[in-house]
């Protein structure tokens, strides 16, 4: 008798980037490409608790301080977003799906998540950034 091995389940390089731009806050694509141990994936997942910490410590600080960790957790995401869409098919199949039996093939949906992503994370990188800079120098002066 021979065991053979089960086929890995192939991964898919449009959902991982959807995952990334929606769920990359809390590390759900780190969670679907590598399983529940992936130790980043858990570091995003930690930002839910840490602004739990800091308005446990500070109540009174203002909301954006409170929400800093997970925008800080969503612009890795939106990041990893591009780097996964940017991957070629060769690249990817050979990285995550190399026991799978199948060959990945990206197509304009995939192009169309690298748009978006660019778009909301040039948005929320360019708000963080202006908005932590005000807090910082202005003490909110503008908002």
């Amino acid at each position: 008798m021979s065991a053979t091995r089960p086929a890995s389940p192939h991964k898919n390089k449009t959902l991982a980037t959807l995952l990334a731009l929606l769920l990359g806050s809390v590390g759900a694509h780190r969670f679907y490409l590598r399983g529940s141990l992936d130790r980043i994936g858990l570091a995003h997942v930690a930002s839910l608790p840490l602004c739990g910490l800091i308005y446990g410590v500070a109540p009174a600080a203002n909301p954006f301080y409170l929400a800093l960790p997970l925008l800080v957790s969503a612009i890795a995401g939106f990041i990893e977003a591009l780097v996964l869409g940017l991957l070629s098919d060769e690249k990817w199949d050979a990285r995550y799906n190399a026991g799978s039996g199948r060959v990945s093939a990206a197509s304009w949906p995939l192009a169309l998540l690298l748009v978006a992503t660019m778009l909301v994370g040039a948005v929320v990188v360019i708000g963080t950034i202006s908005r932590l800079f005000d807090l910082l120098y202005t003490g909110g002066a503008y908002g």
